[in-house]
């Protein structure tokens, strides 16, 4: 299978490093599917009572930080432009909103302004790590595609007649 994203990586005038130059956003609708299963679980979510977990003071703050910080690297992704970084921050950051006003209609679940500022934190990391740390970025963007049976190192030892 080939990789869906067709783009193009060109060496950037600074030092090299490597950008990928594609219009912000242009990808296919499958493309799409894992940012949507994702805020469709975030929206599940919220609209439970009681969500389990450790009783950890915060920890619900880091939940939102790496919740969000991984929707954004789902968002982000689909487009590689400065501008399409800071589009995915801002629909990140927008969903991250409606899903606090979405909690207030949830029994036993509250608004917290903190709430929101651990997924608007999480989304900006996320993007910023994304759009800066070109092995990470490189490494999300490779396929997972077997070597050629030439290249894959041979499990049987070779040993030679005396």
């Amino acid at each position: 299978m080939r990789f869906p994203w067709r783009f193009l990586i060109a060496e950037a005038p600074l030092g090299g490093v490597y950008e990928f130059v594609q219009n912000p956003f242009h990808a296919s609708r499958r493309a799409w599917l894992w940012p949507i299963v994702m805020a469709a679980l975030i929206f599940w979510a919220s609209g439970q009572s009681n969500l389990g977990g450790p009783s950890i003071p915060g920890i619900d703050k880091v939940t939102h930080f790496s919740v969000y910080g991984l929707l954004a690297t789902l968002v982000v992704r689909l487009g590689h432009s400065a501008r399409s970084a800071w589009i995915s921050l801002l629909i990140i950051s927008g969903y991250g909103l409606t899903d606090e006003w979405h909690q207030s209609f949830t029994p036993g679940r509250s608004v917290e302004l903190a709430d929101w500022l651990a997924d608007t934190a999480g989304a900006a990391m996320a993007i910023l790590l994304y759009r800066k740390w070109t092995w990470y970025r490189l490494r999300l963007e490779t396929p997972l595609e077997a070597k050629p049976a030439s290249q894959k190192p041979s499990a049987v030892a070779t040993v030679a007649a005396p």
